[in-house]
């Protein structure tokens, strides 16, 4: 995942970011609304952390603009204060979540984890080369064939395909696909992928779901 973090206090910017990052995602700060507006808009950023209070423009207004201009990314709003009313205002103006100052990295992380799973892929149906996926009816097909994946083939093919030509991180995979309940040192990942790459790589004569050791994995749909 790319996170965009929106907080005027430089110092929790900096924490947060790092935070994302070593969780194995790509996370990037801005510190005043009008910037943070600007990079929400761009279509490398999958969620955004959202202070209430910021220079120039506020995230409540941030976070209205977005979605007048049709902007579903999912967004999570923080506050020092947490009154009924500041909530159903950010909430009023399309926030998927709220937290209230001071929190732990950890419920932050898990908050956007499950916001973004909320978001459904469009019209439920991806393609990606001669693959097609079906989210809703949970099926799949490789140049008109129907494949005979498990859940968790199906929802690894879904990460890869929802992410097409970018590369997506182990820990990304153990976030979206074992909810980060799957022991980072054991070889869960490696197996679903082993047993993906043989339905629907080279049952077809494809090489197109590529390793980038250290790194994560890669669908090609130049194959």
């Amino acid at each position: 995942m790319h996170y965009l973090v929106v907080e005027d206090e430089t110092r929790l910017a900096e924490l947060i970011v790092r935070y994302l990052r070593e969780s194995g995602h790509a996370a990037e700060a801005r510190h005043d609304g009008p910037a943070g507006l600007e990079a929400a808009r761009a279509p490398r950023i999958d969620a955004v952390v959202l202070d209430v209070m910021l220079p120039g423009m506020n995230g409540t207004e941030v976070c209205r603009t977005l979605r007048r201009e049709g902007n579903d990314i999912p967004i999570v709003l923080l506050t020092a204060r947490g009154t009924i009313s500041e909530r159903v205002a950010g909430l009023d103006a399309g926030a998927d979540d709220y937290l209230v100052k001071p929190f732990a990295m950890e419920e932050l992380h898990a908050r956007l984890r499950a916001i973004s799973r909320r978001k459904p892929a469009t019209g439920g149906r991806l393609e990606a080369g001669d693959l097609a996926l079906d989210s809703e009816q949970q099926r799949a097909w490789r140049a008109g064939v129907e494949l005979e994946l498990s859940r968790r083939e199906f929802a690894v093919l879904e990460v890869l395909m929802d992410n097409a030509g970018r590369v997506v991180s182990r820990a990304r995979l153990l976030d979206e696909v074992w909810d980060g309940e799957a022991d980072p040192r054991s070889n869960a990942i490696d197996v679903h992928i082993s047993k993906l790459r043989a339905k629907i790589d080279k049952a077809f004569g494809r090489n197109s779901i590529t390793t980038l050791r250290g790194t994560g994995y890669r669908l090609d749909t130049r194959q």
